[in-house]
């Protein structure tokens, strides 16, 4: 057995947010079982046939995380997965003592274990490679040219854990060393000395770099889609930047008043996809709202689309920047029954099940007021969930400039699916810090809402997850960072359950007018260093996503208890979508009313 030591935490924070209540240090171990005699990648005995039949044990606490897992090698592979129907090999998710998985498909069935601290979703990708027949990084025979390995270091007994492999063993399936990989080490992995490395970089930049555990880097997928022969991802349905001239097959209307126009970026129309990259170049569409006249329009459609799952989630970047009473409105054109695409109607949910096109019409309300007009960008449009709620926080390099340990920002109220109020605080300077710097902490809880009469309390067996957005236009590059938690019977000060009404437990925020439960969460959430890095603050916004969904087992029960009851009332909240005079994220769940944005008040998501 193999195995690699990394550091994670998971807090408790009360939400006064004057002193850190409790804090649970978990040392994380990752695991790779060999088998003994094993060929290792070269073996095609060893691939898995798709989809992987799965089981979820009842007492994983990372269910959320591996739903995020499944759902990024679907968007980014041919790698897909199923519930267990009785398979002779399948993968089951265990919460065992580390985070550990075995190496190929046994044929037989397996085990893959997430212990406490492994709901990560990059945790789970990593462990599932393993699973799918990859190895570490740096056992590449190829490693001493990138990599130096300091097996003085090295703690007693672990040395075989840095052990290269031969190139009749492994393979690199023809793609360079990657620093980024999910799959290499960290600098400190199994060292005796905390302040001294086993692995440092040949090139000094990378150092900080190496063991990333945010998402897939653009070289695993490589390496992955060539082992397996994906030529495609089974999610994206759709994805455009507007960077060349043919609009990505988008067209113009033939019966409206006006057209959108591929802009170049300039000062007040900048470009979204080059965004902090490249000034004045990049493009975007607009649509130009200061002349003409009042309600003349322009469409602009997508090609057209097959979905093949019933769920789909149409995301863009927009900018507004003329009257307060221009319109962008969202059109679905289906199949009218007779194979044609031309059956219109207004979006607010849409379920995939025939050939469509997606459509923006951008509409001018008061030309005589308009300095701008409507613009959108990198738009994506996959067959998954959308989340339940988006958080933009402005100026967040700023906030990371001025803030201390007693910095605490407070997401507005989001409602879940099923009706709870919930919300996530971010502490910009969350007191954890490794050799790389700063880390910024989020966590999740429970607010008071229009539903609390009617909601079940305690909310046990909910699925919380956030992510921190990787704005890369390129959905399929982004390395998001994501964390998830199972709601519990667990208590918090003075012995109360954490996850009761609020208005029982919670203290009152005048900022929401309600009442926020106790906060759960990740100190180490994710680093300053990755922040600046990457794309996480195009336009200096973080963008969060966050999900608090049932549990499966939550469903099952709750189904079986309430079998012979009537439910007489809807727990879906009303949600309007507006804009504002900059740009921002627009996620869609693509059912039949319309989609209006005004530039009034922000709004960014709406679950139906």
């Amino acid at each position: 057995t193999s195995f690699a030591n990394t550091m994670g935490d998971t807090c408790f924070l009360g939400y006064n947010n004057t002193y850190l209540l409790l804090i649970l240090k978990k040392s994380i171990k990752i695991y790779i079982s060999l088998q003994p005699g094993r060929v290792g990648l070269i073996d095609k005995t060893y691939r898995w046939k798709f989809p992987i039949p799965y089981i979820l044990s009842d007492n994983l606490n990372a269910k959320g995380a591996v739903y995020q897992a499944f759902e990024m090698y679907r968007l980014k592979s041919c790698v897909d997965f199923k519930p267990y129907e009785g398979e002779k090999t399948y993968i089951k998710f265990e919460k065992r003592d580390g985070c550990w998985s075995y190496v190929g498909d046994l044929q037989n069935g397996q085990v893959l274990s997430l212990g406490p601290g492994c709901d990560h979703k990059a945790v789970i990708e990593h462990e599932l490679l393993h699973a799918l027949g990859f190895y570490h990084t740096q056992s590449r025979q190829d490693r001493d040219d990138y990599v130096k390995i300091w097996l003085d270091q090295v703690t007693e007994g672990m040395e075989h854990n840095f052990n290269k492999y031969d190139d009749s063993f492994v393979t690199d399936l023809n793609t360079p060393y990657d620093y980024e990989s999910v799959m290499h080490y960290r600098p400190f992995a199994f060292n005796k000395d905390p302040s001294i490395p086993t692995i440092t970089t040949n090139i000094p930049e990378f150092f900080n770099i190496i063991g990333q555990y945010l998402d897939f880097s653009e070289m695993d997928i490589v390496r992955l889609n060539r082992m397996y022969n994906c030529s495609s991802s089974l999610t994206l349905l759709d994805q455009c930047t507007f960077e060349n001239i043919n609009i990505c097959g988008m067209i113009q209307s033939s019966t409206d008043d006006a057209d959108w126009v591929h802009l170049k970026s300039s000062p007040g129309s900048e470009d979204h996809t080059l965004s902090g990259q490249c000034r004045d170049l990049g493009y975007t569409m607009h649509f130009d709202t200061s002349t003409g006249n009042a309600e003349q329009s322009a469409l602009l459609e997508s090609r057209i689309l097959y979905p093949k799952r019933k769920m789909l989630c149409l995301q863009f970047f927009y900018k507004m920047t003329g009257s307060v009473k221009d319109r962008l409105v969202i059109w679905e054109k289906t199949d009218d029954g007779t194979g044609t695409v031309r059956k219109l109607k207004k979006l607010h949910t849409v379920w995939g099940n025939s050939k469509f096109r997606f459509a923006f019409q951008g509409v001018r309300g008061d030309p005589a007021n308009s300095g701008g007009g409507i613009l959108i960008d990198d738009i994506s449009l996959t067959e998954t969930h959308c989340p339940a709620a988006v958080w933009r926080i402005q100026n967040f390099s700023s906030i990371l400039e001025t803030a201390d340990y007693n910095t605490v920002l407070n997401s507005p109220r989001f409602y879940s699916p099923e009706g709870y109020g919930f919300g996530v605080q971010v502490r910009p300077l969350s007191g954890y810090s490794d050799y790389t710097g700063h880390y910024t902490g989020l966590y999740f809880h429970l607010a008071s809402g229009d539903n609390d009469i009617v909601m079940q309390w305690p909310a046990v067996n909910r699925q919380a997850t956030i992510v921190v957005m990787d704005q890369d236009p390129d959905i399929k590059l982004r390395m998001s960072s994501a964390r998830s938690l199972t709601t519990d019977m667990s208590t918090g000060m003075c012995y109360q359950l954490i996850w009761d009404n609020p208005r029982t437990v919670g203290t009152f925020d005048p900022s929401c007018q309600c009442y926020r439960g106790d906060s759960v969460g990740w100190r180490s959430f994710i680093k300053h260093y990755d922040l600046h890095r990457r794309n996480y603050l195009k336009n200096d916004d973080l963008i969060i996503f966050s999900y608090c969904d049932k549990s499966v087992f939550n469903i099952i029960n709750q189904f079986l208890s309430t079998l012979n009851k009537a439910l007489n009332y809807t727990l879906l909240p009303n949600c309007h979508f507006n804009a504002v005079n900059s740009k921002v994220l627009l996620h869609i769940a693509l059912a039949s009313e319309a989609i209006h944005l005004h530039a009034v008040e922000p709004c960014f998501l709406c679950e139906l």
